[in-house]
């Protein structure tokens, strides 16, 4: 993937060895934007250290860079956007499972989310919702693809899109992601 750099962009709590981002990272060479705290998720610290990578990234290379984001990751890419004068780097972005940060279970952790950021993402963007998604309904994940402006896509049963999902290295996603990159994929790994 040399003409597009992929930045995984996990949620609350990283994103474990069995998760797709890390098989993603692993296999395919993506680049994980790691953050100081995974615990305690301080909006504006997440923000900041994006934008650390990305500078990075932009004075290390001349290729356009894509997110692969998961649950707050998706938070991030929106957040992120409405604040940096560098969102002219990225390609597009490939938004999974949103966690919504007013959920009961979730608000006191994400307490600096909230609000969400709802403005329209300045770069392409597709967002997979699950029908099923203990930390984010449904039509709570159309609201955000919505005012984010992107291509929404009914993932029908699929828990939180994530490791407990049973997906693997989830291949389909990887696909999805290559024809945002504008390329065909890569041979698939046997995970």
């Amino acid at each position: 993937m040399s003409a597009v750099s992929v930045l995984l962009l996990p949620g609350w709590q990283d994103s474990g060895p069995g998760h797709w981002q890390s098989l993603w990272e692993s296999g395919h060479g993506c680049l994980r934007v790691e953050q100081h705290d995974w615990i305690r998720p301080l909006r504006g610290d997440w923000i900041a250290r994006l934008e650390e990578v990305v500078l990075q990234h932009v004075a290390a290379s001349a290729t356009p860079v894509v997110f692969a984001a998961h649950s707050l990751g998706c938070h991030l890419v929106a957040a992120w956007a409405a604040h940096s004068r560098h969102t002219g780097c990225v390609q597009g972005a490939l938004l999974v499972a949103p966690g919504d940060p007013h959920e009961e279970a979730l608000r006191s952790v994400l307490h600096s989310w909230w609000p969400p950021v709802l403005q329209r993402l300045p770069f392409p963007s597709t967002l997979l919702a699950s029908r099923d998604d203990p930390y984010c309904n449904f039509g709570r994940a159309t609201e955000f693809a919505l005012a984010w402006g992107a291509e929404c896509i009914d993932y029908g049963q699929a828990g939180h899109i994530n490791a407990d999902s049973g997906l693997g290295a989830w291949p389909d996603g990887w696909r999805r992601l290559q024809a945002m990159c504008g390329q065909q994929h890569e041979q698939e790994h046997p995970w």
